[in-house]
């Protein structure tokens, strides 16, 4: 196999290694509670993630050894056009007609925008370079993060937010990682030690808040947004810093902006069609919370207690207070208790019950003809 060939092979094999970890992170995202959105670190499930997170990483490394620049990066934007038929396979989750547009449309922008990027000599940074770098780096993440945070109500815009910060949390860690590769063509010195440093921190930091960014947003959208926003970072400070340009001239500048955006084209398709898979999720909850309610209601109505039916004491007996009425409708002569005060039994008819499906409490009667002693 030649090497060219060899370096294809790795990189595919890379994009799928991608892949597969962000599956699992897009499910472990699933299950976790809160506290643990960015770093679940008793599931082994995730741990295997970072695992094929590594590996990915480590394909793309010698794949770059074997191959070509403009080869090998484009190759690695395959890695949302395999999660989704991936997903669909091991986990059930399929994407929308919107979602392949989007994906395509993604790669297609960033495969093309890295294939334009022209090679360079190897260069380095020097030590005032590194620092601003780093500085802004870090104030880009922690600034997307308090935006993501404060987007927390809407989580396909939080989403893209942290996965834009992974991004450049990795961008820039490739790019301190060529700094470091190429200080050591000179041989290895402790000068190289903050910048390892940096690598170490930047690395962690993208796995961690590509893990939270898959957290109610799906897999499409985050993984779009981290495959795009990592090499077009890198590819900046490339041309801006290590003195790389795009091939063609300026009808390559006009192409690599045409693939930017198109690749964000696609992007704004995925968010898209995430929030309105949100929005739909939202309604059917709604529906499902609308019915379970009106069940609950009908039940409580079926299971409700029957009211009682109004009675009358009648001579010493409880009577239905309905056969009282229709007595006295019919002209009949209607009586009470037989009681000492009313020898007669011509004392009003007292209803112990509620006429109105309502509790009942009999009014105390007051007998204007008792006699009062005065003492």
């Amino acid at each position: 196999m030649s090497a060219l060939a060899l370096s294809v092979v790795l990189s595919l094999v890379s994009a799928v290694a991608y892949a597969a970890g962000a599956i699992v992170q897009e499910r472990v995202a699933v299950s976790s509670p809160d506290a643990e959105q960015y770093a679940p670190l008793r599931r082994a499930s995730w741990w295997a993630a970072v695992a094929l997170n590594g590996l990915g990483g480590l394909l793309h490394v010698v794949a770059l050894a074997y191959g070509p620049l403009s080869l090998v990066q484009p190759l690695g934007a395959l890695t949302i056009v395999f999660a989704l038929p991936m997903a669909a396979l091991f986990v059930g989750r399929r994407a929308g007609a919107t979602a392949w547009r989007g994906a395509i449309m993604a790669t297609v922008g960033l495969a093309g925008l890295l294939s334009l990027v022209g090679a360079s000599d190897a260069q380095s940074l020097s030590t005032p370079q590194r620092i601003t770098v780093a500085v802004v780096t870090a104030g880009a993440v922690v600034a997307l993060m308090a935006a993501g945070r404060a987007a927390h109500r809407h989580p396909a815009v939080r989403s893209v937010l942290l996965a834009t910060a992974s991004g450049i949390a990795f961008g820039m860690s490739s790019v301190f990682t060529k700094t470091v590769a190429v200080d050591w063509t000179g041989g290895v010195s402790a000068a190289d030690v903050p910048s390892l440093a940096v690598i170490g921190v930047l690395a962690t930091a993208g796995i961690l808040l590509s893990q939270a960014s898959y957290r109610g947003a799906g897999l499409a959208a985050p993984l779009a947004t981290l495959t795009v926003v990592n090499p077009v970072v890198a590819a900046a400070v490339g041309i801006t810093m290590f003195g790389e340009t795009f091939r063609y001239g300026s009808t390559g500048t006009l192409l690599a902006l045409g693939c930017g955006v198109v690749a964000a084209g696609g992007l704004i398709l995925l968010t898209t069609e995430r929030l309105q898979a949100a929005r739909a999720e939202g309604v059917d909850a709604g529906a499902g919370a609308v019915g379970t309610s009106e069940g609950g209601l009908e039940k409580a109505a079926v299971n409700a207690e029957p009211v009682p039916e109004p009675v009358v004491l009648r001579k010493g007996t409880l009577v239905p207070a309905a056969d009282v009425l229709v007595a006295a409708a019919a002209g009949e002569t209607v009586h009470g208790d037989d009681t000492p005060d009313d020898p007669d039994g011509d004392a009003p008819v007292f209803f112990h019950g509620s006429l109105y499906g309502g509790a009942y409490i009999p009014m105390p009667v007051v007998d204007r003809h008792r006699v009062r002693i005065k003492s």
